[in-house]
């Protein structure tokens, strides 16, 4: 599969969601997990589609370390989802909407980039962004 065709299932899975956002975690170009964003249906304000789906793996794998791991995420990750990828070792972050797209489309966005998260970590991550972004935003009109 290619990373459109990837970036095609987290959109699936937004649809899924609360809010539309939805991501999923692939290595060896295999999709290993998958989930949306349940804030509402948890009443967990930290149940982001990117945290779902790394705490879904991690507990599968007892394992949290997911390095060599690629997360592609509808949305661009808030600072709390992309601290989490920091936190799990995700080796690439790719996304469709940026934080500032979501802004423009009156979503609630700390505007702070995953890059700038990054950045300040310790870990290098590979950051792809404005893959089927116009798919991306759709979500939300």
């Amino acid at each position: 599969m290619n990373t459109e065709n990837f970036m095609r299932l987290a959109l699936e899975e937004a649809q899924k969601g609360d809010a539309p956002y939805g991501a999923i975690l692939v290595k060896d170009d295999r999709v290993i997990e998958k989930a949306y964003n349940t804030v509402k249906q948890d009443s967990d304000p930290s149940a982001h589609a990117e945290i779902n789906v790394i705490r879904k793996l991690t507990a599968s794998l007892k394992n949290p370390s997911l390095e060599g791991y690629t997360i592609y995420t509808t949305g661009e990750p808030c600072p709390m989802c992309a601290t989490a990828c920091v936190w799990a070792g995700v080796s690439e972050i790719i996304y469709g909407a940026s934080i500032e797209d979501l802004i423009s489309v009156n979503q609630s966005q700390i505007n702070i980039s995953c890059e700038e998260v990054i950045a300040k970590s310790f870990r290098k991550i590979q950051i792809t962004k404005g893959i089927l972004r116009e798919e991306c935003l759709k979500l939300f009109s």
